[in-house]
């Protein structure tokens, strides 16, 4: 006999689905176009069975009978088209997220990084975050570095960078306080050293606070940005339908510099023409190196 929570999560993976089958190719027009003209999210570049379970997600959020009904409300209601575009982007981060990941950067690619940086120190180094979320990747590098290279970035300007195109996680981020399931990986050390319980919360310090800028961007279309030699891009790439994943990494071959680190998810790989101008550095942690 199936439990009672069992059941309900098969009732609900069985509603989910329904609701995800009876979103039809009109509803999906009509809602990029709103999400274009009101938000300019272009929803084209994301998997379509991803859109509709997020769409689906917001259906039963706002108790919308039917997908067309979920439109109307759409139409207008200024807080939903938020929410919605929240559901499409959002995704949950925490500080040193695939821990023997942060520990590779730490002892192998930031030495190399600091390596080459330092013969030519008019040029600043620069670290890219994209699809930062609420600033939790971009920050625990700031803490890395200042832990392990402090004498490397009083000699080399440094700089980091978190990108997302969600706002209301920008300002998450400029805020730069968490609740303690998003630092719990961190290591206890880190944790004493750079957070300050206040509230029931965990405060970063301003120390590394001031070593992170933010920016909204969509990473489909990346703006202008001095040449980089770090550029963090994970697990965001598999939310992007393949020409689009192309589009973000040709953009990512460009503002990288030759020798330049690029890191993306363990879900994720290099695809296009992109391949040819990277070699492998570790497979695992999928970490590349451009040529």
């Amino acid at each position: 006999m199936k439990s009672s929570t069992a059941h309900t999560n098969e009732l609900s993976s069985t509603m989910s689905q329904t609701v995800t089958a009876e979103i039809d190719d009109d509803v999906i027009s009509e809602i990029s176009l709103l999400l274009n003209l009101r938000r300019a999210i272009n929803m084209s570049m994301y998997k379509d069975n991803y859109v509709k379970r997020r769409i689906a997600i917001r259906i039963r959020a706002t108790a919308s009978k039917s997908p067309i009904q979920y439109c109307h409300t759409l139409r207008s209601s200024e807080e939903e088209l938020d929410l919605l575009v929240k559901a499409l982007t959002i995704h949950v981060s925490q500080f040193y997220r695939n821990s023997s990941m942060f520990e590779i950067l730490r002892n192998q690619t930031l030495p190399y990084i600091f390596k080459n940086a330092s013969k030519n120190r008019q040029d600043p180094l620069s670290i890219l975050s994209l699809g930062c979320a609420s600033g939790e990747e971009p920050y625990s590098l700031a803490i890395i570095i200042k832990e392990y290279f402090n004498r490397e970035i009083r000699q080399t300007r440094t700089t980091i960078t978190g990108l997302d195109i969600d706002s209301a996680s920008i300002s998450r981020g400029i805020e730069a306080e968490y609740t303690d399931d998003r630092i719990r990986d961190l290591p206890d050390n880190l944790k004493e050293r750079y957070f300050r319980e206040h509230g029931g919360k965990y405060r970063l310090v301003q120390s590394i606070k001031d070593m992170v800028t933010f920016q909204i961007a969509n990473i489909a279309d990346l703006p202008p940005y001095p040449p980089t030699k770090l550029v963090l891009c994970r697990n965001t790439l598999i939310y992007f339908a393949r020409s689009d994943q192309e589009k973000i990494l040709r953009n990512i071959t460009e503002i990288l510099q030759t020798g330049g680190i690029l890191v993306l998810g363990r879900s994720e790989t290099i695809v296009g023409s992109a391949r040819q101008c990277f070699e492998t550095v570790n497979m695992e942690e999928r970490i590349y190196r451009k040529k």
